[in-house]
Order: C-alpha cells, then sequence, then structure tokens
C-alpha cells in the first residue's frame, strides 16, 4: 500500500477538513489520525469503536513509605516541584530518575505509567486508526509509530490500497514519526506570515527524510499577496502547489454538520479538494 501523510507547519490551516474529505473520495483506504495530542477527525467520520486498548509508556517516581526515612532529599533535588510530603505528583512527575538516583535508602522507583489509549474504529468510509494521549503526557512520537503500525497491519490484512495519515501540526517528534517512512507529504498552508514561515520549516522535515512534499494553499483568496509568495518560494524549491482552495463558508456549516465538505456540497472548495485527491493518487500509483 502507499502512505500520504497530511501535515501543516502549524494548526488551523484545515488539515482535518481535508483528509476528511479525503475519506470521502479515496476507495480502498484506511485512515490513520496520527494527531494524538488533539485527535479531531473522529468528529466528522463518527467512528464506531471495534478495539480499545491501553497505552503504556514513561515513567513516573514512586517512594515506598516503608523504606523511607524522610530525609527530604528528594524534594529539594526535583526540579518540577512534584514531590510533596514524601509523595510523588504522577501528574507534575517529568520521569527524569534524578530522585531515583540519589535516594540513599533506594525508597525511591520508577515505574510505568499509562499514558493514554489507542483505538481502532469502522466508519462508514473505512477503518480509522486513531489514538488520545492522556493530559500533560508525553511520548507522542511513540504512540503516532503505534498507530501508523496498526493502520499498515489492517491495510495489508484487508488488502487495501492507501493509507490516509492526518498529521500533528509543527516539526517536533510526532511529526517526525508521522512522516518517516511514507510515500508522499501534503503541506497544508494559508496565507499569513506564520503559515509561510511554518511551512519552510516542515518542507526542510520533508526533505531531511526525503519524502516528497506537495503543498495546497488553503483560504488562498484571503491575500493573494501572501498567496503568491508562497508560490514563488515553491516553483523556486521545485515543489508543486497541487491546490489553492478558496475560503468558503461552506467548509464551516459542513463542519457544523460535522460531514465532510464534499459530501455536504457542490461548490469551489469540493471541486478543489477533488483534482487534489486525483493529484495525490495519480502520484502514489506511479
Amino acid at each position: 500500500m502507499k502512505e500520504v501523510v497530511v501535515l501543516s507547519g502549524k494548526g488551523g490551516t484545515g488539515k482535518t477538513s481535508i483528509v476528511a474529505s479525503f475519506a470521502a473520495l479515496a476507495q480502498s483506504k484506511i485512515l490513520a489520525d496520527c494527531d494524538v495530542d488533539a485527535a479531531d477527525l473522529y468528529l466528522l467520520l463518527k467512528p464506531e469503536l471495534k478495539q480499545k486498548n491501553e497505552f503504556w509508556s514513561g515513567q513516573v517516581a514512586f517512594i515506598d513509605k516503608e523504606k523511607c526515612t524522610e530525609c527530604a532529599l528528594c524534594q529539594e533535588v526535583c526540579r518540577f516541584g512534584a514531590i510533596e510530603d514524601y509523595v510523588v505528583d504522577p501528574v507534575s512527575c517529568e520521569g527524569c530518575g534524578f530522585c531515583y538516583q540519589v535516594c540513599p535508602v533506594d525508597a525511591v522507583s520508577m515505574k510505568t505509567s499509562m499514558s493514554g489509549h489507542w483505538f481502532i474504529s469502522s466508519t462508514k468510509y473505512g477503518y480509522l486508526c486513531h489514538a488520545r494521549l492522556g493530559i500533560g503526557e508525553e511520548n507522542s512520537g511513540k504512540l503516532v509509530a503505534l498507530v501508523r503500525q496498526n493502520a499498515k497491519s489492517l491495510a495489508e490484512k484487508e488488502g487495501l490500497g492507501y493509507i490516509i495519515t492526518d498529521g500533528p501540526p509543527g516539526i517536533g517528534c510526532p511529526v517526525i514519526s508521522s512522516l518517516s517512512g511514507a510515500n508522499l507529504a501534503l503541506l497544508v498552508t494559508e496565507p499569513t506570515l506564520s503559515g509561510i514561515h511554518d511551512l519552510e520549516r516542515v518542507i526542510g522535515v520533508c526533505r531531511h527524510f526525503g519524502i516528497p512534499p506537495l503543498v495546497c494553499i488553503n483560504k488562498h483568496d484571503l491575500n493573494e499577496d501572501n498567496s503568491y509568495q508562497i508560490e514563488n518560494y515553491c516553483h523556486s524549491e521545485g515543489i508543486e502547489v497541487a491546490a489553492k482552495i478558496p475560503f468558503d463558508n461552506v467548509v464551516t456549516e459542513a463542519i457544523v454538520q460535522g460531514l465532510p465538505v464534499v459530501e455536504y456540497s457542490d461548490n469551489k472548495v469540493t471541486r478543489q479538494i477533488e483534482e487534489l485527491w486525483q493529484i495525490i493518487s495519480a502520484k502514489l500509483d506511479k
């Protein structure tokens, strides 16, 4: 199977709305929501939960009251203020292990914590692999890798041709985890100064991992000068601008109705997204 990862250098560019429309347009595919810190693709796809599993990763400190001599050394060295009255706050604990190393009576131990859950669901568009990281938890890169592995295993089992991945925003560890090994990256940007800046950064990540990028300018007509600047930059870098989607309130209306915009109304936005998927599928099938 071939995998396309939809990314954006910043949040709020319309990435998830486009992925939901791809879900309605594409055949023989499986969907993966790798934005585990703020997963919201399920809001438009209305999944029926088939499988739920715990995700254990990272460590938190635990103090054994019977061994503890209350010397207070662990409280003094903890830079995160996670230990009070010789009890560890698991939310504040960063799992650095410093208290474990300095405890003179070995009363501190490091225990693996449950950081979230991962799911496999069915939708009317096909299977959806997704996850939810717990509040304040880390290791989202590991959870992203697990979601992708679930999607690949299920796609192989079902004999599906595409994996469409809704990636996280930014350029950090979760983005790297969602991007590595993919066949194509669609970068959704918007014509703002921050959008231009963050697009350049995520293009750099794609090039580092050797993933060919395509660019989609969403709401391109809100600032035509900035859109023109993005097009010039992409042209100078040899990157194709595959679509320029206009601003239209119909997208918000579709979200309110809980539908991908391509299923809500036939308009310029819908036609641009349809053409964009045709371009992506043609590149993946080469």
